[in-house]
């Protein structure tokens, strides 16, 4: 268990962080999300040590080890093997099976083993890294972005690897589903702050936005009482016969906090031009074949039809042949057998990483944006980089000043600018944060043509895919129908495979876990139920208190107007009994909040308790 206590980091002007505070307790496996630059990859190298906070403490326990993936790579032995098997701990140095399954399940295959790590790609040199730390007998892994080189297959493996993981885990990661499918708690940083709650992103997300939609009408409420008492102190300050009132309007006004109004955080917010088209196909290909290596085709004789309003999905292992793929359907390479088909009147746009060097690094964001499509008016320009978050001057920006998450909007900018009818889009989500990873599916699916997509990400899959382009470790077909139906009939052959070092579960193992499994959901449920029967009648009269305080509280607020309209007509008879009254409504608002002090504090020291037990019951019961 780590503690963070008030925490402050600096860079210059920018402040990412403004004395943060939380705890990751044990078996907490947390989720760390916020805007690309607002300081998650700061916060891990603050707990590594290998930075210093500006003020603050960082906590942790003797003896408690931290697992960090660098995204440097520094190698020694002679092979993959051998190198993945300096991460085991001491006592397990022998334990070469265990090295095995963790680099089978990240996509390693049996002769990648025997190479040394010097021959592999930059991405298995990363994985290679997060191979070694999966391995150490830490008691907090650090994971930034671990999914960022592994294929589809791989992120499965690690899904269901960190489902098991022992100990605590702290994650960031642009994939939404792999993070909901992986963590017990969502840390955001957020305006500066962190804020820690039990769940996914979408409670996470959902529960902020809810506080800031109630801070902003308490603001704008407030900001309306602090002038009707301006108001009323402006009128009666000289009237002695309601002194009183004044006074006491000046004493509450004194109280009420000034809220700020909040900042307006950049979204990323587009839709995709549309060309109409009104045929029914708007790409073919028939018999293509491609290959690099004669005696290792990567595509053969393969054909489909992509249908105007298609969403189709390439999804497949790394070096199977996606991307190739996507270039035959671009135009970018041309196939060695067969052929590549469109109309004429069918206008595509093609994303792949590598086209952000095709940005001419002396030319601004706005400039590049408007080389797309001259025609446009430099207002809808200007419009353009303002809904790819590069408003005001920043749209002014060179390219050659760019991060690459940056020049990637750009690009993707130059595709919203050109009216288009397909979308050929090779890993889209790379560089975005999940909140434009979100402005992106939605973007996908209100677009009026066809899409061909290659991604490694499953909440895309899950709700676009209508069609999928599958490649398996025995070639490439198309799958009519949607993912989840691909996972129920067909499936990875890669997880159905015996996979080096995994052995098949013994027969009475397998059937312990079941009983052991049957045991948990009996006790979870009577758990649950005893929870809903403590809980719940406080749950209820918590919300009746506070309707109650909303009803007296607009009373009150009535009865206010009323004696401002008495003290005009001088209605002395009528201005006693509303001070009466109002004083009784004042009464029986402050009795009503003392209940719902009482009540609350007795629903937060309750809730704990079951929550404990319940984090108790699901740790034993893994």
């Amino acid at each position: 268990m780590i503690s963070i206590d008030n925490l402050s980091k600096n860079y210059g002007r920018q402040v990412l962080f403004d004395n943060i505070s939380f705890k990751v307790n044990r078996r907490e496996r947390v989720g760390v999300v916020g805007r690309n630059g607002h300081g998650k990859t700061t916060l891990f190298r603050l707990i590594s040590g290998l930075e210093e906070p500006d003020s603050g403490a960082i906590t942790i326990p003797k003896h408690y080890r931290i697992g960090y993936v660098e995204q440097e790579v520094h190698f020694s032995e002679g092979t993959v093997l051998e190198e993945a098997a300096t991460g085991l701990p001491a006592a397990g140095k022998d334990e070469t099976w265990k090295v095995e399954k963790i680099l089978s399940g990240l996509g390693f295959s049996q002769s990648d083993l025997h190479r040394a790590p010097a021959e592999l790609s930059g991405g298995f040199q990363v994985r290679l890294n997060l191979a070694k730390v999966l391995l150490a007998d830490d008691n907090l892994l650090l994971l930034d972005e671990p999914n960022n080189y592994l294929d589809i297959t791989s992120i499965r493996w690690l899904t269901r690897f960190l489902l098991n993981w022992p100990g605590e885990l702290l994650l960031i990661t642009h994939d939404r589903g792999f993070m909901d499918n992986v963590v017990t708690h969502t840390l955001g940083i957020h305006r500066r702050k962190a804020r820690k709650i039990a769940g996914d992103t979408e409670k996470y997300y959902g529960q902020i936005a809810l506080e800031e939609e109630v801070y902003e009408k308490t603001r704008v409420n407030d900001e309306r009482k602090m002038k009707e008492m301006d108001l009323f102190i402006t009128r009666f300050r000289a009237k002695a016969r309601l002194a009183g009132l004044v006074q006491s309007r000046l004493k509450s006004l004194a109280k009420m906090e000034k809220r700020e109004k909040l900042e307006k955080i950049k979204t990323l917010d587009f839709a995709f031009a549309e060309k109409p088209f009104h045929g029914k196909y708007v790409l073919g290909l028939n018999g293509v074949s491609y290959s690099y290596d004669p005696e290792k085709p990567l595509i053969c004789e393969f054909t489909i039809s992509v249908g105007a309003r298609d969403r189709v999905f390439v999804i497949g292992p790394n070096g199977k042949g996606k991307t190739t793929l996507l270039k035959l359907m671009a135009g970018a390479l041309r196939p060695q057998l067969g052929e590549v088909t469109g109309p004429a009147a069918v206008s595509a746009g093609y994303y792949e990483q590598s086209n952000v060097e095709s940005l001419s690094d002396s030319n601004t964001v706005l400039e590049e944006v408007a080389s797309a499509n001259p025609e446009m008016d430099s207002k809808s320009h200007r419009a353009i980089c303002g809904a790819m978050m590069f408003e005001g001057d920043d749209a002014l920006k060179k390219i050659s000043i760019l991060s690459g998450g940056e020049k990637s909007r750009v690009t993707l900018a130059k595709l919203i600018a050109t009216p288009l009818n397909l979308l050929l889009l090779d890993e889209p989500t790379n560089h975005l944060d999940l909140e434009s990873s979100d402005a992106l599916l939605a973007a996908i699916e209100n677009f009026d043509g066809a899409v061909v997509t290659v991604t490694h990400n499953e909440m895309f899959l899950h709700a676009l895919a209508d069609r999928l382009v599958v490649f398996q470790s025995d070639g490439i077909r198309v799958y009519e129908g949607d993912y989840q139906r691909f996972l129920e009939k067909i499936g990875w052959q890669e997880e159905k495979d015996l996979r080096p070092g995994i052995q098949p579960m013994p027969k009475e193992e397998a059937l312990r876990e079941k009983l052991k499994r049957k045991e948990f959901r009996r006790l979870r449920s009577e758990l649950l139920a005893e929870r809903a029967r403590v809980l719940k009648p406080l749950e209820n009269k918590i919300a009746g208190l506070e309707q109650g305080i909303e009803t007296a509280e607009s009373d009150l607020a009535r009865m206010n107007q009323e004696i401002i309209e008495a003290s005009q007509a001088k209605e002395s008879v009528r201005i006693v009994e509303l001070t009466k009254a109002i004083r009784r409504a004042q009464d029986a608002v402050d009795s009503l909040f003392l209940e719902l002090e009482k009540a609350t504090q007795e629903f937060e020291a309750r809730k704990p308790e079951f929550d404990k037990q319940l984090r108790t019951l699901e740790e034993e019961g893994q």
